[in-house]
């Protein structure tokens, strides 16, 4: 069993699930009384959020190549960043280390393509919606249609995130706003839905979601779990 490096605290809230599943996963797949193999490493998402704000994303890339060459000294045989949006700087953590690191994109795309749906909404930060860092690897690497939502929703998830999610708070009302986002893109022939924040996962079931969702978390987990095992 390889060793799992993981970048966590981005937010706390979404990284102890990461550690729940991957340890859940390698239960299931060994038996008796295994778990993961894993060495985590946490930032103060403080300081994450102020850089994402202010654009200093060459800050966070700094950050993120410090973790990650941490976790590589310290013995890990890959690295899993356990958030969406700071996979903008994932060039940052490659150039970095020496060992594998999984992109979330990557293990979204192939995980849509296996489901068979081609046009799917992406619901996550301003940041991984409106930039092409997340979009462009679905689009031009595994030819999928990728939706956002207008500009007003967009501001709606932003807020429900930052404001809520990352902060350990789960709103029923934030819940239904969400879901009817959802719908609004179902009807614009949205197939499926990209939980793309990790918090959303622990917002919204997948079972109140009509179309088909996709949760990165889990789907991250399962890759790295995958990984680790091969």
């Amino acid at each position: 069993m390889k060793t799992i490096g993981l970048i966590g605290g981005m937010s706390w809230e979404s990284s102890k699930v990461y550690y729940q599943y991957i340890n859940e996963m390698v239960k299931e797949k060994l038996g008796g009384s295994h778990s993961a193999k894993s060495i985590l490493t946490s930032v103060d998402f403080d300081q994450i959020e102020h850089y994402s704000f202010s654009g200093e994303w060459d800050k966070i890339g700094d950050l993120m190549a410090v973790h990650a060459e941490k976790l590589e000294k310290a013995g890990a045989d890959l690295v899993v960043l356990c958030t969406n949006t700071i996979h903008l700087v994932s060039d940052a953590i490659t150039q970095a280390i020496d060992v594998p690191f999984l992109h979330i994109a990557h293990a979204t795309g192939e995980a849509i393509v296996k489901s068979g749906v081609k046009k799917v909404a992406l619901l996550g930060t301003r940041f991984t919606m409106e930039k092409d860092f997340y979009t462009k690897i679905l689009r031009e690497q595994y030819n999928l249609e990728v939706m956002v939502p207008d500009a007003e929703d967009m501001d709606i998830l932003q807020s429900i995130i930052y404001d809520e999610l990352v902060k350990g708070v789960f709103k029923p009302e934030s819940k239904q706003i969400c879901l009817e986002i959802i719908k609004k893109m179902e009807a614009q022939g949205a197939e499926g839905a990209i939980l793309g924040c990790t918090e959303l996962p622990l917002l919204i079931p997948n079972d109140e979601v009509a179309i088909t969702t996709f949760d990165t978390t889990r789907i991250h987990a399962q890759k790295a779990v995958d990984f680790a095992l091969s």
